[in-house]
């Protein structure tokens, strides 16, 4: 076991498992899938109160099914990344080379082509704070999940101003000290049942690479994992949207009150029907929670039937409404789409009338979305389930933390290739000595 440092921070190495941050941990989506794959979380980083009771509650209150292993000198509380450097900075830096790995990435919504993309918007610039908080840890490996919109060049209407792309000042930057890895992956090609391309970015500091036998690229070992990594779990890589709902269905599990919305009506607990929702389950036998219905007016019932009716007609299912589909529903947003059960889900939203169930006329639960990121059942959401006006740029709602989230059955397959690269520095240690 180490000995403590001065300031009381050395990482207690009694456990051979690996130790990570996440940073910018959102509801903690990416912590849980490396929690699930051998590695032990240190803390977590995330301002937003919401998103963070969400991650207490599953990953760090007593009795949670994985747990964080949280520092006595740091408060359980929300956190920006700059508040925590500023209140515990010297205990951040007697962290510094122990370690292994620091997860995440900033906020992707200035980023991406979903939304409006500013080179102005100040979640940009924490980019400048992640890699500051990483020059202070200064980690074995960092692993930063991003939309594709990272990759493009940020252009204003400013001839003063030049373009900027932020991904390539990540691996500039990260580059001083790291080898660093890149790549675009398709999460609906690693069994979870959504289309979303993700950008990843994966360091690893070169002082520990020069311990390895080998350097071949990470996401060449996460491709050639991923038939086995899904089979040891009953999956192959793609999953349809009604292989990953259908016991969801409210034909099939029906309806009764909501236990957390007075008011409200939610689904009920019916059996899985397939392999991923037996996965999902993981064992949870109790009500499921987060599957409050939206209370939809009977015209806007009718409205979604015959639309998703015309969809299925046409063939345009998870496909935009087309400017004459939408003209004829009033509809204005471009995004409003309907589900293909035979399909994998598009990338899901923060906006819960972005997407329409693929045979009932109604919009989808948190829990229904939860689902398509691959969160298991168990995994409870807390705060508001949506919010609205100006409190959308300070709140993080229940459909919000869900879209905002990495997959965690993504971030178990990338826990898994990284540990490996730090068992195969260790033994390389092993030998030398």
């Amino acid at each position: 076991m180490s000995t403590e440092s001065k300031l009381g921070t050395s990482v207690q190495k009694s456990s051979n498992q690996p130790v990570f941050i996440d940073a910018f941990a959102g509801c903690g989506g990416l912590s849980l899938g490396l929690l699930r794959s051998g590695w032990r979380g240190m803390f977590a980083i995330e301002k937003d109160a919401f998103a963070f009771e969400t991650l207490k509650t599953n990953l760090i209150d007593p009795g949670a099914r994985l747990r964080y292993d949280w520092p006595n000198w740091l408060e359980q509380q929300p956190w920006t990344i700059e508040s925590l450097m500023e209140a515990h900075g010297d205990r951040l830096s007697g962290l510094r080379g122990q370690i292994d790995l620091l997860a995440g990435g900033p906020p992707c919504q200035g980023f991406s082509s979903a939304g409006r993309r500013r080179q102005g918007d100040p979640r940009n610039e924490l980019v400048e704070r992640y890699l500051e908080f990483v020059e202070l840890v200064l980690p074995k490996m960092v692993l930063i999940e991003n939309v594709r919109g990272i990759t493009y060049d940020f252009v204003v209407d400013d001839d003063r101003l030049p373009p900027r792309n932020f991904a390539e000042e990540l691996i500039a930057r990260l580059g001083r000290h790291y080898h660093v890895y890149k790549d675009t992956v398709r999460c609906s090609e690693y069994g979870v049942p959504q289309q979303r391309p993700r950008f990843f970015l994966v360091g690893m500091l070169k002082a520990e690479m020069r311990k390895m036998p080998r350097r071949d690229d990470p996401f060449t070992r996460l491709r050639s994992s991923k038939v086995r990594f899904l089979s040891k779990r009953g999956l192959r890589p793609r999953v349809s949207s009604k292989q990953a709902i259908s016991d969801l269905e409210l034909a099939h599990a029906g309806s009764g009150p909501c236990p957390d919305s007075k008011g409200y009506e939610a689904l009920l607990t019916a059996p899985p029907r397939t392999a991923y929702q037996h996965l999902m389950r993981d064992g949870f036998a109790d009500a499921i929670p987060d599957t409050r219905l939206a209370k939809h007016r009977a015209h806007i019932v009718e409205r979604f039937a015959n639309i998703i009716a015309d969809c299925k007609a046409a063939s345009r299912l998870c496909v935009q409404l087309n400017r004459e589909m939408r003209d004829r529903y009033g509809i204005k947003k471009m995004a409003t789409r309907v589900l293909d059960p035979d399909k994998a889900a598009p990338t899901i939203t923060s906006m819960p009338d972005d997407l329409l169930h693929y045979s009932e006329p109604r919009t989808l639960t948190v829990r229904e979305n939860a689902r398509l990121q691959t969160f298991p059942d168990w995994f409870a959401f807390q705060g508001k389930y949506t919010t609205g006006g100006e409190r959308r740029a300070r709140e993080v709602p229940r459909f919000t933390q869900v879209a905002n989230a990495v997959p965690p059955l993504i971030a178990e397959m990338w826990g898994e290739v990284l540990i490996k690269y730090l068992a195969e520095a260790r033994n390389a240690d092993r030998l030398a000595a």
